[in-house]
């Protein structure tokens, strides 16, 4: 349903909603924690690493509890999905490089909430990860002047350290992602 132009749109404001849903979620969550603690902290989309960092396991991942009911193993993973293999088409119907930022900031959130957050990895969330790499690296193609890696990417294609991925349904390892060497491989062509 999304293969022409307008699916395309549909999948990129997909995109950009779950990433606008899930910082409003994170600046509420940081607002509660200094009401309940008086301990102050910053939220920036373009690096929710140090946010992590801080308050990981007093922080609730906001992709699973979307106001809007996108789930991100079903409906965000089609859309990045989509965005990624239609990625020359963007630049005719809408404008990439706020696209490829959200594409980053779901990124984040993702691998910053596996890190810090106690969010486990199984198979559904290692596709995710693995499109919203492959999507982020068919975009920076597309673009004639891409932008900068952000700090979050840059920091964690740094690292060469394989993630267990879990069987969703149970506690087995079903196999590894190793994050830096997938960005590597995506995001510097």
């Amino acid at each position: 349903m999304l293969n022409d132009d307008d699916g395309l749109v549909v999948a990129a404001r997909i995109v950009s909603e779950a990433a606008d849903e899930a910082h409003a979620d994170l600046q509420a969550q940081a607002h509660d924690v200094h009401r309940r603690t008086g301990r102050r902290l910053l939220v920036h989309r373009r690096n929710y690493r140090q946010l992590w960092k801080e308050a990981g396991p007093a922080l609730r991942w906001p992709l699973f509890a979307l106001p809007c009911g996108l789930h991100p193993y079903a409906q965000v993973s089609a859309a990045v999905a989509v965005v990624g293999s239609r990625a020359s088409r963007l630049g005719q119907v809408t404008d990439p490089n706020p696209l490829l930022a959200r594409v980053f900031e779901v990124l984040d959130l993702t691998t910053a909430g596996w890190e810090y957050g106690q969010v486990r990895v199984d198979t559904d969330a290692a596709v995710l990860a693995d499109r919203l790499i492959s999507t982020a690296g068919q975009v920076l193609a597309a673009i004639d002047d891409p932008p900068r890696l952000p700090p979050p990417v840059r920091e964690v294609m740094r690292r060469n350290n394989t993630l267990d991925v879990h069987d969703p349904t149970g506690p087995r390892v079903v196999g590894g992602i190793n994050l830096g060497a997938r960005m590597r491989e995506s995001l510097l062509v």
